[in-house]
């Protein structure tokens, strides 16, 4: 039997072997468990808790519009939307998740409260205060125990949902009456507080599992306990009083920055995904994808991917992904020849990884506009090479199993054109699309200063005109229906009609990217008008699609129109549910952080177990990363990583020489969070696709993490070369990294598959990832033979600075003390500006030098001046001068890693060859 005649009998087994995984309503169950509540109600109730969801949604429409300002009614200031954004949550999160899981889960909901019960009475002064603790354990606890159906929500789940809401309503109610009293609460507040952490703590266990809940019941139990924790990271402890004020009371702790950003950016993008979704162009995104990709060779796994990524666009969730397009995708990968393990892990793979992908990007990245200080605009730029190439990746990679088995495609729905005429089809549609590009730029660009004042109603006119012209194109193609992938496949849907069909789906996200990057605005703004867009085209989109068929019903179609735009609303607001609860509940880890200084003493953990070394610092961090999202949701893990790694990163980075930004630092953080989504035992990625697959979910994992090691070396890497990050490069420059490093990931794929032009040999892996390296890097080997920096004795830091010319910088290791008075080593980069001799640019740098014993020591430092804000003090003592001098570029190294390539490529095509003569004479 043929190669051929054995793939089409394994796909034949497989149909009759049907899907092998869940049916549709229990992998809706799967989701709906994780990400938007497992507890279904009918009648009024549900009615009720829809209408709840659709005030939530409607509440932040409000509050990031403009509107409020413009009338001067219903303005909330941050902290007042913070709290009603969190009463939405915990009253949702009660309503729509039941309150047993497994026995495990419900005796932590038993524990928790009663631990954190002992802890508060312990940490009171007055124990008269706080007779009242030992009650609301009681009570809580046994509304715990009494448990929740799946189809009603009993009376004392209406208590819970109220009472915690209330609580977090506090800070909106009594706002004026607490900002009077800060740091003095009263009575009131310590029943507030007491009873809002555990009633929130327990909406983390149904809504997010028991890790979150546990980590934060951790770092309160260490706030108390302080002094009874080992020396190296003992503290005085905290009263009952000083954690009701820091932790509730102010915005240092749950009602801080990660509540603060699901509340002004976050549950705007998850709400425009939802609505875009809605409207459609989740389907449209699969279909265009297998149009355009399913011919290649394991073109359905290839098609999954590219869909995934756009998929990613609405989806914030790695569940949610991995079943939306999971369902379609999965079952035509195992027709192609793919396992069911390998197809899972495929579409894991490429579904976890949309949350990096530009520009709507995950929660987390709103989160590092705040605690990096920087515009979202940067976040995207820096974000966007590791994405794209971390995807092209996974396609090269679907590319090489597809070698490996031999697979073919699905049978293309035309023949194609001759290669000539495509490739200038090609090149007019590149052209169209660049002219259009331009001419949206400054077209748009040239409205906004000719008209001021009104040319966002100009743009708006015109994109609807824009929007009616598509729709009218849509309009003449047939409606996009997802087959049953079951099926046989006959044949894939034409590309043109296929993307003809939904090009108008474009249109918000084009309004997102020019309100974020063009006009600069804020992301809740920028997403603000971005669903409006979307609310626009829900309420239009069917009424002139039927009338441009001629089969209009006004009345229905409108009807018709306006429960989707309810539906997307209500979605969205439950898919926020998770995610406002995490937020909040990280808060109380961050706060616990900044109260008792545990960052500073972990710095310290940190360092000993490293021995100080950077790479073995990024290590700890990674495993750190990937086991605590074992248990949280992405968003979480970030907070809680970066609050306690983060700064100690770059400070031990800066004692050991290398600057690392902290935009590296927590894209590199956010990373290995998302890689806990695929990483075995308990990523639920992987759960959720061997439900789809029938496969094992622990094979599965196991594959996925193979396939995302790419993910994995990407964070390392441009921590060590932050071109890769778009950081200090001109746009030639950019182009050229981003061309370079495409070629090293796509070798380093190859490298770790054992597969590139043929079976690799393990010195063949090797090297290829040694070229991978060298291409990625190449400034690790140039300084190996050519030293950047020729060492200059510290009294000879003035002839050292005569010879860096202007906008260089000099590389100073001092010594001295930190701000708590213990001694550090670092290195600081001192940019050196105008001067005719070295003491006068030392002295514009606002640096002044004595010399004591053959010691040079700084005299003193300028308020505000470069020096300063290099991390320069008086009385540092400089041990160290390194000059920068002139080097060869360092992608001379590019040659030998060439020439290695070249032979490999030899290598392996002759070991083809011979194959294929062997195959020709039998």
């Amino acid at each position: 039997m043929s190669d051929k005649d054995q793939q089409q009998a394994a796909a034949v087994e497989m149909e009759a072997a049907g899907h092998g995984g869940l049916s549709q309503n229990e992998l809706d169950e799967l989701v709906a468990s994780s990400d938007t509540g497992g507890r279904s109600v009918a009648g009024p109730v549900g009615t009720f808790l829809m209408l709840v969801a659709l005030a939530w949604s409607l509440f932040q429409l409000w509050f990031a519009s403009p509107i409020p300002f413009i009338v001067g009614w219903g303005v909330f200031n941050d902290t007042e939307a913070r709290s009603i954004h969190l009463a939405f949550a915990v009253f949702l999160a009660f309503a729509a998740f039941p309150a047993t899981r497994t026995k495990f889960q419900l005796g932590l909901g038993i524990l928790i409260p009663v631990i954190l019960g002992v802890l508060f009475m312990m940490g009171a002064k007055d124990g008269s205060s706080i007779w009242w603790i030992p009650i609301v354990v009681i009570a809580l606890v046994a509304c715990i125990v009494l448990g929740s159906p799946k189809n009603k929500v009993p009376v004392w789940e209406w208590a819970l949902a109220i009472i915690g809401a209330a609580t977090a309503l506090y800070l909106y109610v009594f706002y004026r009456d607490i900002a009077g009293r800060v740091g003095a609460p009263i009575t009131q507040d310590f029943v507030v507080a007491v009873i809002g952490i555990m009633i929130l703590l327990e909406a983390t266990r149904r809504a997010l599992g028991p890790a979150l809940m546990i980590v934060a019941s951790v770092f309160l139990m260490y706030t108390v306990l302080g002094p009874y924790m080992p020396g190296i990271i003992a503290h005085k402890g905290n009263n009952l009083s000083e954690i009701v004020n820091h932790q509730w009371i102010t915005t240092e702790g749950v009602f801080g920055i990660a509540l603060g950003v699901s509340t002004s950016f976050v549950f705007l993008f998850v709400l425009f995904g939802s609505l875009l979704d809605r409207a459609g162009a989740g389907n449209y995104f699969i279909q265009v994808a297998f149009s355009l990709m399913g011919h290649m060779k394991g073109g359905p796994a290839k098609a999954a991917v590219v869909s995934s990524a756009m998929t990613g666009l609405i989806s914030g969730s790695s569940i949610a992904n991995v079943v939306t397009t999971g369902t379609f995708t999965i079952p035509l990968m195992k027709k192609v020849g793919f396992s069911s393990e390998k197809a899972g892990a495929v579409e894991v793979a490429s579904s976890v990884n949309g949350q990096i992908m530009p520009p709507v990007m995950g929660a987390a990245a709103f989160l590092m506009v705040e605690y990096v200080g920087i515009p979202y605009f940067d976040v995207v730029k820096h974000a966007f090479v590791p994405a794209v190439i971390s995807y092209i990746a996974l396609v090269y990679i679907v590319h090489l199993e597809a070698l490996k088995a031999g697979m073919e495609g699905l049978p293309r729905a035309y023949t194609p054109k001759p290669i000539v005429q495509r490739l200038i089809g090609m090149a007019f549609i590149v052209a169209m699309i660049c002219f259009l590009s331009f001419a949206v730029y400054y077209g748009m660009g040239w409205i906004r200063t000719l008209f001021p004042s009104t040319a966002g109603y100009i743009i708006f006119i015109g994109l609807s005109a824009v929007y009616v012209a598509l729709l009218r194109v849509a309009s003449k193609e047939a409606p996009l229906e997802l087959d049953d992938p079951n099926a046989p496949v006959t044949s894939l849907p034409l590309p043109g009609p296929t993307i003809r069909s939904g090009l108008h789906y474009i249109l918000p996200v084009v309004v997102l990217v020019w309100a974020l990057m063009v006009d600069r605005l804020s992301p809740g703004l920028s997403a603000f008008w971005a669903a409006s867009y979307m609310v626009f085209i829900l309420l239009t989109q069917r009424p002139l699609m039927q009338m441009f068929r001629g089969e209009s019903r006004l009345a229905s179609d409108i009807k018709d129109g306006f429960h989707d735009l309810i539906d997307g609303l209500v979605t969205g607001a439950r898919n926020m549910i998770g995610i406002g609860i995490a937020t909040a509940t990280a808060g109380i880890i961050v706060g616990a952080v900044s109260q008792t200084g545990v960052g500073s003493a972990l710095a310290d953990v940190v360092e000993v177990l490293s021995g100080g070394n950077i790479m073995a610092i990024l290590l700890l961090t990674a495993v750190l990363s990937l086991i605590l999202g074992m248990g949280l949701p992405t968003t979480a893990n970030y907070i809680v990583v970066s609050a306690l790694l983060a700064p100690v990163i770059v400070t031990l980075g800066q004692q050991n020489g290398l600057i690392v930004p902290l935009i590296a630092v927590h894209l590199f953080v956010f990373y290995f969070g998302i890689m806990a989504d695929v990483t075995p035992p308990v990523g639920l990625a992987s759960f959720a696709a061997a439900a789809v697959s029938g496969g094992d979910p622990i094979k599965t994992g196991v594959i996925a993490f193979f396939y995302s090691l790419r993910t994995a070396a990407l964070p390392f890497l441009f921590i060590f070369n932050t071109e890769l990050l778009l950081m200090n490069v001109t746009i030639a420059q950019g182009i050229f990294v981003f061309v370079v490093a495409t070629i090293a990931m796509l070798l380093f794929a190859a490298a770790t598959q054992g597969w590139f032009l043929a079976k690799n040999k393990v010195y063949e892996s090797i090297a290829l990832l040694l070229i991978a390296f060298t291409l990625f890097r190449p400034g690790f080997w140039m300084d190996m033979v050519f030293p950047p920096y020729s060492e200059e004795a510290p009294t000879e830091i003035a002839a050292a600075a005569e010879d860096v010319p202007a906008g260089d910088e000099l590389r100073l290791r001092v010594s001295g003390v930190n701000d708590l008075g213990d001694p550090i080593e670092f290195v600081a980069l001192l940019p050196i500006g105008e001067g005719a001799t070295g003491e006068e640019k030392l002295e514009n740098a606002g640096l002044a030098f004595r010399t004591e014993e053959d010691k040079m020591f700084i005299d003193d430092v300028a308020y505000g001046s470069v020096a300063s804000d290099a991390g320069l003090d008086w009385d540092q003592e400089v041990l160290r001068v390194l000059k920068p001098v002139s080097t060869p570029s360092k992608y001379l190294m590019f040659i030998p890693a060439l020439l290695l390539l070249a032979l490999v490529v030899f290598l392996q095509r002759g070991r083809n060859e011979k194959s294929a003569r062997q195959k020709a004479a039998a």
